[in-house]
């Protein structure tokens, strides 16, 4: 692949590159914003609220127990309303794309919409069966529309219990309703939290993080796996996929649009008329060799793992994207679009150009992409970036020399199917090697890239140290794209990089030591994996017992707040970089590190430096590996044929 870049602000070579066009140009990104803006001391610490007129009220951030606010909020109180509201606003982001993909699911189901299709009957009757539907006899179309029925439903459900609880181990699900904290619908858990942070109203930071609890789960195994399970039924599972990442994919001589956000119908639909021979046509007409078609960010993870599209890069790539000139279009629908795009888009005559009636942003034209006139939609976009490259041509662009090639596509499917084969599919083989010590434990390494801190460079180094101390890593998002760019998601990988149990185990199944899941809703992937972990046996009754840990280095969203409490409260040790919403030695901070673990198994941890952070996550892995005795690793012994002879039976 190649060395990393020497930048203080990056260690990606592409984006090194381009952010020495931006330094010589003048052009405005994140990385410069950053340096210019420096974070609030009391916002970082969560020692301020502005949830009413009589405020902001500020506590100092050094002493913050000392203070209170005019309504007399403790920070106790006021710590735990913000990280609900970050949990609120993060879960209805996951919640609100989970009920566009069940809009769509059920659309196609009832034959409203006929340019998307059931791609997989195979997940379907899966999911079906797994719910309960019977399947004997039935079409897909019936079992769709019986699907389709059961979790719409879940969105606006106003008592009992979501559909996918089931899925969690007994153990978990037991502990959840004896802490009052199962959702019961996802709508419900949100606004339900958005009214106890309301001024006045719950000013208990225990009785909030019940809440907390019960909408981040909403999110989990609510909304995030909806939305996961009914994109594999429409577009595909997810299975091995060989693919490219970095922004070398870009192309001088032919016309480049980029997809970026997080709903992938968008991106399905322009990746089918970009291959339509009309437009091939216009476009060779107007001097291009062909149209190059790239996904970005979580858009860009789920055609990535499902059909192998070219990915240009992660969150923090976005912006540098346009400097290249050479973008012809970049499509955004919903979530982590940086509102500068459009003006620096403007700077290169790039068709910058939102699609979704949830997100219009200014000065930027809006095409709406229609789901039911879906691939006219998708020509319209793909015919203005035509015309946009018959003015780019000719024009000096910035390409960087660096991309990687990829295997991804893990889904729980795959990974069933590649440790079992078709009749024996089962994750034993994973758990058998965790008991015999080959493999450590397992971690969930996903987020976002923060300018706040070196780009990149968290995420890759935390990775080298887990994998060199044989522990898998899964990983899902903008992570996810930063270890594909560093060349650790082929199986090559692991000979270089990984301990030599973990080595061994990828060698004989033929896998990266990281592996690709997909975008950040399919965070949900891994919740369901850890389930099939504890039904297999061997490790414990329940996720708490299992010698797995969780990390996002460079969070910077909301939705990741969410995500990491849903694996919190599922039992699952997570630990966050950059910053965190505490301050350390306080009881809000106390509660969130320590008493969250007796109540749910699992807990929050924050560490910036990814060396130390690795140390923290492998400690709990061997904490959980000697709770389940199974710390020391069985003696393995090659036999010759003298000693053969000796053994007695």
């Amino acid at each position: 692949r190649f060395e990393m870049a020497e930048d203080k602000r990056t260690v990606c070579p592409s984006t090194a590159e381009l952010l020495k066009v931006a330094d010589e140009k003048g052009y405005s990104t994140a990385f410069h914003r950053a340096e210019k803006m420096k974070p609030c001391p009391i916002g970082a610490a969560s020692a301020c609220c502005k949830h009413c007129s009589m405020g902001p009220c500020r506590l100092s951030p050094k002493n913050p127990q000392e203070g209170r606010g005019v309504c007399g909020a403790t920070y106790e109180t006021i710590a735990s309303r913000n990280f609900a509201r970050m949990v609120a606003s993060g879960a209805s982001a996951h919640i609100d794309h989970g009920r566009s993909i069940a809009h769509l699911f059920y659309q196609v189901a009832h034959g409203e919409i006929k340019e998307f299709e059931i791609k997989d009957e195979f997940k379907l009757r899966l999911v079906c069966n797994e719910i309960g539907i019977e399947t004997e006899g039935k079409s897909k179309e019936e079992l769709a529309k019986e699907l389709a029925e059961i979790l719409w439903n879940d969105f606006g459900k106003q008592e009992g219990e979501i559909t996918f609880i089931k899925r969690a181990p007994k153990k978990r699900q037991e502990r959840w309703r004896e802490l009052g904290v199962v959702p019961r619908g996802c709508d419900r858990e949100v606004v339900e939290l958005m009214h106890r942070t309301h001024m006045g109203v719950d000013q208990d930071y225990t009785n909030i993080f019940k809440q907390i609890s019960r909408t981040a789960l909403a999110d989990g195994w609510g909304g995030s796996m909806i939305a996961t399970e009914l994109s594999d039924i429409l577009f595909g599972r997810p299975m091995p996929t060989i693919g490219k990442v970095d922004l070398g994919l870009l192309k001088e001589d032919e016309v480049n649009i980029i997809v970026h956000g997080h709903e992938p119908q968008l991106l399905d639909a322009i990746s089918r008329v970009v291959e339509e021979e009309e437009l091939i046509n216009l476009a060779k007409e107007k001097g291009a060799k062909g149209i190059n078609l790239l996904g970005m960010c979580c858009s860009g993870n789920e055609m990535l793992v499902r059909y192998g599209i070219p990915h240009a890069g992660n969150f923090m790539q976005t912006e540098v994207a346009v400097i290249t000139g050479a973008v012809d279009a970049m499509a955004v629908d919903v979530q982590c679009i940086k509102q500068n795009l459009a003006d620096l888009a403007k700077c290169f005559d790039t068709l910058f150009v939102t699609t979704n009636t949830r997100c219009h942003i200014e000065n930027a034209p809006h095409m709406e992409f229609d789901e039911h006139n879906a691939l006219e939609s998708a020509r319209r976009i793909v015919r203005e970036a035509i015309e946009r490259f018959a003015k780019r041509k000719g024009k000096p662009v910035v390409i960087p020399n660096y991309y990687s090639n990829i295997v991804g596509g893990f889904s729980h499917e795959a990974i069933n199917y590649i440790l079992g084969g078709t009749f024996r599919a089962s994750y034993w083989p994973l758990n058998d090697n965790i008991i015999n010590g080959r493999i450590r434990g397992v971690a969930g390494v996903v987020g976002c890239t923060n300018p706040r801190v070196k780009h990149d460079y968290v995420h890759v180094e935390l990775v080298k140290e887990l994998i060199k101390n044989d522990v898998l890593v899964v990983q899902t998002g903008c992570s996810a794209i930063t270890l594909a760019k560093h060349g650790f998601m082929h199986p090559e990988a692991a000979k270089k990089y990984a301990g030599a149990g973990l080595a061994e185990v990828c060698e004989a199944v033929g896998m990266p030591p990281v592996l690709h899941a997909g975008s950040c809703v399919d965070n949900s992937r891994i919740l369901i994996a850890l389930s099939e972990m504890v039904k297999v046996g061997g490790l414990g009754e329940d996720i708490s017992d299992l010698p797995v840990a969780g990390a996002a280095p460079e969070w910077m969203s909301e939705k990741a707040i969410s995500i990491g409490h849903y694996f919190v409260a599922s039992g699952v040790y997570t630990v966050f970089g950059v910053t965190f919403p505490s301050v350390e030695g306080t009881k809000f901070d106390e509660y969130i590190r320590k008493e969250l673990e007796n109540l749910y198994g699992g807990m929050w941890d924050y560490e910036p430096d990814p060396y130390e952070m690795a140390k923290k996550m492998i400690a709990h892995i061997d904490k959980k590996r000697k709770a389940l005795g199974i710390d020391k690793a069985r003696e393995r012994i090659l036999y010759d044929m003298e000693m053969r002879r000796k053994l007695e039976f």
